[in-house]
């Protein structure tokens, strides 16, 4: 074998070789994975019915519209899910699309926030298909230092290329410009250009189209999200015994949302003897 057969066996070994095309009639929805590159179907997604999502009317209706327009093949925005924790951000993005599957073909697709950097790789493989694909990544924000977020924006312009017209990007964050404000405040005082140097990291929130913002629930919202899973699921308790209840779980939690309830509804179908999956 001559030096240059071994240096080009060698290249093949350390260049991993192309993801081979997935097969997009193995589910309908598909988590994303490198170190080899590969979509791995989800047999079954874990997620609520749409309706007992309670609280958020306005981005539901939003968010489940422009969701619509896209599978049928119309314009749609980016969108950006933004604001309190555990109010439902994700779980509207997952029931919106179990939703919209009823009436028109729709792939899931989720991204972890750490393999942004392979999202243009990613992006090649969905530019086959002729499925209609939302991209969802959930959790993001960006720290000091932090360069995924150049690949972030791959996505939602596309370079040169565009973004593919069957993808489209749903992301969401605790944060509105997907960095810490005393991290906007720092680079301001910090650089010779101030407004130059906070752009490019604030503008990437002002490239998605749509932004649904998420509030803490008041104690009503609270108690009705409960009652809404005591009733899909047929448990049976008294209006006072549950509200006592879940109010001393919340007491407990120091906070309400819509996580909140679940795991206290989690707690009171448990003690009833009730399995919450075969509803």
């Amino acid at each position: 074998m001559t030096p240059l057969d071994r240096i080009a066996l060698a290249l093949e070994r350390l260049a991993p070789p192309p993801a081979p095309a997935p097969d997009f009639d193995a589910a309908d929805a598909f988590v994303w994975h490198v170190a080899p590159d590969r979509l791995c179907p989800v047999a079954r997604v874990n997620r609520v019915e749409l309706p007992l999502l309670v609280g958020i009317d306005r981005a539901r209706d939003t968010l489940l519209a422009n969701t619509r327009q896209f599978a049928r093949g119309l314009p749609a925005n980016n969108a950006l899910l933004w604001g309190a924790r555990g109010m439902g951000k994700s779980s509207l993005v997952k029931a919106v699309h179990a939703d919209v599957l009823r009436h028109h073909p729709l792939k899931l697709v989720e991204l972890q926030r750490e393999d942004l950097p392979s999202v243009g790789r990613l992006m090649a493989l969905l530019r086959q298909t002729s499925h209609r694909v939302v991209l969802f990544c959930d959790d993001l924000s960006f720290s000091q230092d932090d360069e995924h977020y150049k690949s972030l924006k791959a996505v939602l312009d596309g370079g040169v290329e565009g973004r593919p017209a069957n993808v489209l990007l749903y992301a969401t964050s605790n944060r509105r410009h997907l960095m810490p404000r005393d991290m906007i405040e720092n680079e301001r005082g910090s650089a010779i250009a101030p407004s130059e140097a906070v752009e490019e990291k604030v503008s990437l929130s002002d490239r998605f189209g749509l932004w649904l913002g998420f509030h803490p629930c008041d104690q009503a919202t609270y108690l009705a999200m409960i009652r809404g899973y005591c009733d899909s699921y047929g448990i049976e308790i008294d209006e006072t015994a549950l509200r006592a209840e879940a109010i001393e779980w919340q007491a407990t939690r120091g906070a309400r949302s819509g996580r909140v309830a679940w795991q206290f509804f989690t707690d009171l179908a448990g003690r009833r003897g009730i399995a919450l999956d075969a509803a």
